[in-house]
């Protein structure tokens, strides 16, 4: 009976016969003659396969071709990411170059077409990388998908497969246990039956029993336990054959299936990485050298660099300024002054002058030139001054009919009585002037600027009319000529300032000489600035980030240093008056602040305002910063209030503009503070920090009405 259920490591019975299912699970795999080593290769193979050990090891197979497909696929987008990362930063380096190359002050003629051109097959080869970069995206998306499926597929062929095998080895340990259970019977009954007395007493319930029971008893447990084990025989057959020849066979193929296809997937995938390697490579090379065919058109870098011609570059910029030469005789000769050969052939009513003044005879033109003093009363209150002008009185003799006389085509108003030396009201500009006064009040400004801006919004307001003793004194730098005084009246001739002179300069002129000789707290330039940003550039990306046309600011700088304040090309209303560049505009007030001679933070404060950056508390940093901003000279504070209120209206804007109080103070701290030099360069956070905390603060350090 021991050997009814022998079976070798396969499951087969008796002799190991080839598997049941071998054509249907292996087909194509009988190997010829021409290929023994691959037949016996594929045996060894099938034997593991549908082995016990198989379904284990399939699993264990398709594990690792899981875990190739997803190592790769983080490869494919770690390099994806670094391909499009590395194609996005040359694209902005290319695209930065173009502007540059575009800027007025760099060089143009053939170098600029020529770098365009070469900047342009940057801009491919950019557009090659993020092509390239996408494609291992979507392949790092495809294996892992690829995965996905793999690792749901390879659950359920453990789940079932697995459930199988231990169903099948479940039904043989059961048998075996009623294996040995039969054969411990029978053999208690052959002792039984021998008559052996050393099978023990036996006891039954009525007292001990014969040796006939004895054996009887035996006989018919044997017989039961016989009958059992014959049934865990046979059930452990069935279910062992339907293992081998149904069940196994289909897991195997499964298993089988699964990871042949995700090995050919990730093979595929690597053909395909390296195509498009190769693809990438040639396109950018086509790029750098072009195929020499007729037909195309392209050139390579070289060619395109070797037709840079210095040589024409440099005849063709010189040469193009040939029409601002500016006309010159030939020769440089005398000419006597039209007005002394005038004397000498008509008779000219001319006031009497003694010989110690004989520059006299000009007409008296007046200027602002009691204004321009610093600390001047009449520069921040606007009236007359104090103390009395005293002249020599013996140096010049007015006509005693009071006329007026002017050697310019414009006539002069009559002359103001000394009972009325502060006429209210009137206007600062000369009668006659071809300009009109400039009056930003005609035009209404946003409504963020209030009632009372923080700047002055009409040029009566910078400079009121102010007299040395009956000679009007001009604030406004436009010429006008001035009434002669009476006879006997102490006078003094004030100097001619004409349109376009160092008078008029802006640039390069400290705030004190500013506010002394414009009577405007706010220097006109900030306020028109200030004007046209709030206008024209509150929903401008990158204010105050972006830098203008460097012609166009040139220009505008040119106009303020030469023109005077109420001149109309000044008015930032009109748009065209800054080539509608507001960016020219920033850049103009920029380079207005950066040539101040003493910073509008200035270098008496700079200690306070950097010590102040340095204290942690928010509102103990702020305090500290208003108390710095409080002890400002009055131009400077007033300057600081118009400016800092402005740029919060550039904060109130943040979602066009993108410019935060952070960005804001980055691009203009150095520019307000002073350059970062000699010791100073370890400052550039804390300036930094000191204007970021006053936009930050601006409606709590300045009153916005």
């Amino acid at each position: 009976m021991s050997g009814e259920f022998d079976r070798d490591a396969n499951g087969h019975h008796g002799s190991a016969p080839g598997s049941p299912m071998l054509e249907n699970a292996r087909p194509g795999t009988s190997g010829g003659a021409s290929n023994g080593g691959g037949a016996v290769y594929d045996k060894r193979v099938e034997d593991v396969m549908y082995s016990d050990v198989g379904i284990n090891t399939l699993l264990n197979r398709l594990k690792q071709s899981i875990a190739s497909a997803r190592d790769f696929a983080q490869f494919l987008k770690k390099r994806s990411t670094l391909e499009e990362d590395q194609a996005k930063g040359l694209k902005r380096l290319t695209q930065t170059q173009l502007e540059s190359v575009r800027r007025a002050d760099v060089r143009g003629g053939t170098y600029a077409q020529q770098l365009t051109e070469v900047l342009r097959v940057h801009e491919k080869m950019a557009d090659n990388g993020m092509q390239f970069a996408l494609s291992l995206h979507q392949m790092h998306e495809d294996l892992d998908v690829l995965s996905a499926n793999m690792e749901r597929g390879r659950k359920q062929g453990k789940h079932d497969g697995l459930a199988a095998e231990k169903n099948a080895s479940d039904l043989e340990a059961a048998m075996l246990k009623a294996k040995a259970k039969y054969e411990g019977f029978a053999e208690d009954y052959d002792k039984a039956r021998t008559g052996d007395t050393r099978a023990g007493r036996r006891l039954g319930i009525k007292g001990p029993k014969s040796a006939e029971q004895h054996e009887q008893d035996l006989l018919r447990k044997t017989q039961a336990a016989e009958a059992e084990y014959r049934a865990k025989v046979d059930e452990a057959r069935v279910a062992r054959e339907e293992l081998v020849n149904a069940q196994r066979p289909r897991f195997v193929k499964e298993l089988e299936k699964y990871i042949k296809e995700c090995d050919s997937a990730l093979t595929l995938q690597l053909q395909k990485f390296a195509t498009f390697n190769e693809k990438l490579l040639l396109g950018n090379g086509l790029l750098v050298q072009p195929l020499s065919d007729a037909s195309n058109l392209q050139r390579s870098l070289r060619d395109l660099v070797l037709d840079i011609d210095n040589e024409r570059d440099f005849n063709s910029n010189i040469g193009a300024e040939h029409h601002k030469i500016p006309p010159r005789n030939h020769e440089l000769v005398f000419e006597k002054s039209r007005v002394l050969e005038s004397k000498t052939t008509q008779p000219v009513r001319q006031p009497t002058l003694t010989p110690q003044t004989p520059a006299a005879s000009a007409p008296a033109l007046s200027v602002n030139t009691a204004s321009s003093q610093p600390g001047s009363t009449n520069s921040r209150s606007g009236g007359p001054p104090q103390s009395s002008f005293a002249g020599p009185s013996s140096s010049f003799a007015g006509p005693t009919s009071g006329a007026p006389f002017s050697n310019s085509p414009v006539t002069s108003s009559a002359a103001v009585p000394p009972s009325d030396p502060f006429r209210a009201g009137s206007p600062p500009y000369a009668p006659g002037s071809s300009s009109s006064p400039y009056n930003p009040s005609s035009a209404p400004l946003r409504d963020t600027y209030g009632s009372t801006p923080p700047y002055p919004t009409h040029p009566s307001e910078r400079a009121a009319p102010s007299y040395n003793g009956n000679t009007p004194i001009q604030s406004t730098g436009v010429i006008a000529s001035s009434p002669i005084p009476n006879s006997g009246s102490p006078f003094q001739s004030s100097p001619t300032v004409h349109s376009g002179s160092p008078r008029n300069r802006v640039f390069g002129v400290s705030m004190d000489e500013l506010f002394t000789r414009d009577q405007s707290a706010v220097p006109i330039i900030v306020f028109q600035c200030i004007q046209a940003v709030d206008m024209f550039g509150l929903e401008i990306e990158g204010i105050y980030r972006q830098t203008g046309n460097m012609a166009q600011v040139n220009r505008l700088r040119q106009a303020f240093d030469s023109l005077p304040p109420n001149d109309p090309q000044l008015d930032f209303r009109n748009p065209s008056n800054f080539g509608h560049d507001v960016n020219a505009v920033t850049s103009l007030m920029k380079t207005f602040f950066r040539e101040l001679p003493d910073p509008l933070f200035t270098k008496d404060t700079y200690a306070n305002f950097i010590e102040s950056a340095q204290v942690d508390g928010n509102d103990a940093r702020r305090d500290a910063l208003h108390q710095c901003i409080n002890d400002l000279p009055d131009a400077n504070y007033a300057t600081m209030r118009a400016l800092v209120l402005h740029l919060h209206r550039v904060m109130q804007n943040e979602a066009r503009t993108r410019m935060t109080a952070a960005n804001l103070a980055v691009c203009l701290a150095p520019t307000l503070m002073g350059a970062h030099q000699g010791p100073r360069i370890q400052d550039a956070s804390w300036q930094q920090r000191v204007l970021e905390t006053i936009l930050s603060n601006a409606t709590a350090i300045f009153d916005e009405d």
